[in-house]
């Protein structure tokens, strides 16, 4: 290991004492949480950098997931025409991204139709109980939370009532922490053209913030009761459609309305955060005129000393910082689109960066997110809002140090993917 792969091992302890020394009971450590899922996210990194044959395996399924990406976007350009074609109009997100999130809400119906999903989380839920030592309804929303987003905890429905207050943080926690299959095919078509195997990388990233969420959420708000289904494997809750065709167009129906709120909360809030920008930056002026003040501006500074402890070299810490700040106020969009923006100008001093960076933005843990999983938890389970509203401030603070903890497993493998990652700037004719 170099230097920064170092800094960025390090980093995963320092991120944990954080957790801890922001815990509700810092007497009570599940070790053997900590530890097996440690040790799931280093093993499953050096399965995809160290592994033989992993450099050949991981561009393979990186090229294969942009063919089938490419070729999702059949319907959108039947519909959109040439405002989905980005070679003539440019990049436009709600014409060229955001219409994959409705493809593959249909594919992900399909594919529970057909019994596939639920083999695969089951297979994901059996290892995070095994090893973890979590309940079978933690590690079951956990697994399914690799794949789908909010509508996760309708896995988990029947046993909602009767979680614990750390169970129900738990499931808010890896909610936040990982992204969903739907929208994961948006941030590759943003980053695709300037990070090359971005593909491969966000499909990594998605699986090792799963036990890293269960981590954090358990080192925030620990178990002090009794899980029902502590021990014991959690029932599979799934309402199935009567055919493949209705579960398409469910799938599909649930996408629309996925990206109908995406579009909306990136509208309000963009709005709210330039609103609060202008404020902040009046009242900046009058402390410093030749300093650029913003709330991402505000919060980068926060973020900046956690983009050091992740790995991120000090000359584009800043630019990290800042991007973390943008995801935690205005959700992940417009980072990863910044994202692209700072590498198609070259602005990282470091090809490290934006690896580290892709990796520790991977995850819904903004504000908006906890409103929109607080509120879809509590719409299944309404007798449990309060406990919902009380936990979801720290299964926030628990997700973000997830993503971050994502990052830092990334940085720590690093070296040993100079070769898998490519990252390719965009020449302006």
């Amino acid at each position: 290991m170099d230097g920064y792969n170092l800094v960025s091992f390090a980093g995963l302890f320092v991120l944990m004492g954080v957790a801890w020394l922001v815990s509700s009971n810092r007497r009570l450590v599940n070790w053997r949480c900590l530890a097996a899922g440690v040790g799931l996210q280093l093993g499953f990194a050096a399965l995809v950098f160290w592994a033989p044959g992993s450099r050949a395996a991981f561009l393979w399924l990186n090229d294969r997931m942009v063919e089938v990406f490419g070729a999702a976007q059949a319907g959108q350009q039947f519909v959109f025409g040439s405002l989905a074609d980005m070679k003539s109009v440019g990049f436009v997100l709600a014409f060229q991204a955001l219409p994959l999130a409705i493809v593959f809400a249909a594919l992900m119906g399909l594919l529970y139709y057909c019994g596939v999903m639920q083999r695969i989380i089951r297979a994901f839920a059996w290892v995070f109980a095994r090893l973890m030592r979590v309940s079978g309804a933690e590690s079951l929303c956990a697994a399914s939370n690799i794949f789908v987003g909010v509508e996760s905890a309708t896995t988990v429905r029947p046993h909602l009532a009767r979680m614990t207050r750390s169970e129900l943080c738990t499931v808010l926690t890896v909610g936040m922490a990982t992204i969903a299959s739907t929208v994961l095919a948006a941030y590759v078509l943003i980053l695709k053209d300037q990070f090359g195997t971005i593909a491969g990388h966000l499909i990594s990233a998605s699986i090792l913030s799963a036990p890293a969420a269960l981590v954090m959420s358990k080192l925030v708000l620990p178990e002090d009761g009794r899980p029902v289904t502590l021990g014991r494997e959690a029932e599979f809750h799934y309402e199935r459609e009567s055919s493949a065709i209705e579960s398409i167009i469910t799938g599909a129906m649930a996408g629309v309305k996925l990206v109908v709120g995406i579009v909306a909360l990136l509208i309000a809030f963009l709005g709210l955060l330039a609103i609060a920008d202008l404020v902040i930056g009046g009242i900046g002026h009058l402390f410093g005129p030749d300093v650029h003040w913003s709330l991402s501006g505000l919060l980068g500074i926060v973020m900046r000393p956690l983009a050091y402890v992740i790995g991120v070299p000090h000359e584009d810490a800043a630019l990290a910082g800042r991007l973390l700040g943008l995801r935690l106020v205005a959700t992940e969009v417009p980072a990863y689109q910044q994202l692209a923006d700072l590498l198609r100008e070259g602005a990282f001093a470091h090809e490290r960066s934006p690896v580290v960076i892709a990796y520790a933005l991977c995850g819904f843990a903004h504000v908006a997110s906890l409103a929109i999983f607080v509120g879809g938890v509590a719409a299944l389970v309404p007798e449990r809002r309060k406990d919902l509203a009380a936990v979801g401030p720290r299964a926030l603070l628990a997700a973000t140090l997830a993503c971050l903890m994502t990052g830092a497993v990334a940085g720590t493998f690093y070296h040993a993917a100079e070769t898998v990652i490519r990252v390719v700037p965009t020449v302006a004719p």
